[in-house]
């Protein structure tokens, strides 16, 4: 019994210092990183949904789920990461104070959130026009920002 505790502790220690490292890296756990990777996940688990129940995946021939495209998935959602963190490293380098990762983080969130839109509507929910509006905002802000 003590074992098995011992080991939880140090597992638990080990994920605590990798998620502190990471988060580093990108920039910090603050607000604008925390949408980016909560938009990540919904819209994950919405297309898992959508090619499970709904069987009308865009990422599979005939629509429901193969491991394959939501590994893929998964590993595109990490590149949306690495990108993060080139951004931070530019930000750095440049002296921006965060510029870069600013407006590269606004970019995803706006992709993201259309997609989760587009799954949603997938699903038969109606969207309110506000959101969108709000999604199409902060990829134009994001994309002027870029400039």
């Amino acid at each position: 019994m003590e074992k098995a505790r011992s080991f939880y502790f140090l597992a638990l220690s080990v994920f605590s210092a990798v998620g502190a490292v990471l988060t580093q890296a990108l920039g910090g756990w603050d607000s604008s990183l925390q949408t980016l990777v909560g938009f990540m996940a919904v819209d994950y688990i919405l297309g898992v949904i959508i090619a499970l129940v709904w069987k009308s995946s865009q990422k599979s021939k005939d629509g429901s789920f193969e491991s394959a495209a939501s590994l893929k998935g998964l590993f595109r959602k990490g590149g949306i990461l690495a990108i993060v963190y080139v951004a931070v490293r530019l930000d750095l380098i440049v002296g921006n104070s965060g510029y870069i990762r600013t407006a590269v983080i606004l970019f995803f969130i706006a992709n993201e959130g259309f997609s989760i839109i587009e799954n949603l509507g997938i699903m038969g929910l109606p969207m309110p026009a506000a959101i969108k509006n709000a999604f199409a905002a902060i990829k134009r802000q994001a994309e002027s920002t870029k400039n």
